[in-house]
């Protein structure tokens, strides 16, 4: 009878972007944490993104990739000094477990470099479940986890099939202890106690965004309900259109509609962490919220919600609905019928 491994003491996650797709890793660095309480877990991250991971108690240190970056500037003497330097990075601890849950071959490849304890392993989705299938190739052991499950279970399920686990627990994505950061500590003008709702309205791209026409509505609803509506913004072109949407509604109460100062995603999560409502489009802001356990209501317009949209599973208190789909927009009435029933039960859990 084959002998079982021993416990890992030393973990290394790959999942390196997008914003979304590292949010829902997170329950994974919780189910390891429970079945290993006294192994390091290290994440191996895209830089832009690695405040998420750092929000999680259970992850020692980030190893920040600059992927995206680099790859704007690859005649850059300066861009391959800082990929030596990675790769020096990952060879300076070696590990017991080395769990890609990406499945693409940029992830892979950097899982081929790690360095592991003589009975390490590289883990890692099989070439018929991989999104890249070639990336199997790079990996000491591959699982066959179904592609037709939320990406939140198939990260989980691939953790546990590497690990000889059972999940019977809802996913934990560790973010219990994120304390709201209060908008008046940004320079914003709200009354104390003032309730407030996150809208994200922009994406990265233009086919998801929810048209400007149906955001009017909705926010004249959550204003006139007393809500003050915060529109977080980061690139320039993001702040234009956010600006633009709150001219256009001609609030007699300005401090009920204001466009946020660009924000790190660890302060974005503490303003969500603070939210009665967010409301936002196909983004990873939006699954960040729910995460985070507040009421969220996604508006998916040029994607399908089935596989990757805000996990409704749990935690079991989070209120959080998904709308439309590809090629069919939320229509203004549903939306608002959402955001009231997500209120309504926000107001009896809290």
């Amino acid at each position: 009878m084959p002998t079982r491994p021993a416990p890992p003491r030393s973990i290394l996650l790959v999942k390196t972007s997008s914003l979304g797709d590292v949010i829902h890793n997170l329950p994974v660095a919780s189910d390891l944490r429970r079945r290993y309480p006294e192994a390091q877990i290290d994440w191996l991250v895209e830089e832009g993104f690695v405040d998420i991971p750092r929000l999680h108690p259970a992850i020692r240190r980030t190893l920040p990739v600059a992927l995206r970056r680099w790859r704007k500037t690859l005649l850059h003497p300066a861009t391959w000094r800082e990929i030596a330097a990675l790769l020096d990075e990952l060879q300076q601890e070696a590990y017991d477990l080395v769990l890609d849950t990406q499945g693409l071959l940029k992830s892979a490849l950097l899982t081929q470099r790690t360095r592991l304890q003589p009975a390490g392993r590289r883990c890692g989705y099989a070439a018929e479940a991989a999104r890249e299938p070639i990336a199997a190739r790079f990996y000491t052991d591959t699982y066959a986890i179904p592609k037709n499950i939320h990406a939140v279970e198939r990260n989980r399920w691939l953790a546990a099939a590497a690990c000889e686990d059972v999940i019977d627990t809802p996913p934990d994505y560790g973010l219990s202890a994120t304390r709201p950061i209060l908008p008046n500590g940004l320079g914003l003008s709200l009354n104390p106690g003032q309730p407030y709702a996150v809208l994200l309205t922009a994406t990265s791209r233009d086919d998801k965004l929810w048209p400007e026409d149906r955001w009017r509505p909705l926010i004249r609803q959550l204003i006139q309900q007393g809500l003050c509506c915060l529109l977080p913004a980061g690139s320039a072109t993001e702040r234009a259109r956010a600006e633009h949407l709150a001219t256009s509604l001609e609030v007699e109460a300005p401090h009920y509609l204001q466009v946020l100062p660009p924000q790190s995603i660890a302060e974005l999560a503490g303003i969500c962490a603070g939210a009665r409502l967010v409301i936002g489009v196909d983004t990873g802001l939006t699954h960040l919220a729910a995460a985070l356990g507040r009421p969220t209501l996604a508006l998916f317009c040029a994607s399908h919600p089935g596989l990757t949209g805000v996990y409704t599973g749990a935690p079991a208190s989070t209120p959080a609905i998904n709308l439309g789909t590809h090629g069919t927009l939320p229509d203004v009435a549903t939306v608002l019928l959402a955001s009231q029933e997500l209120l309504s039960q926000g107001r009896q859990t809290s």
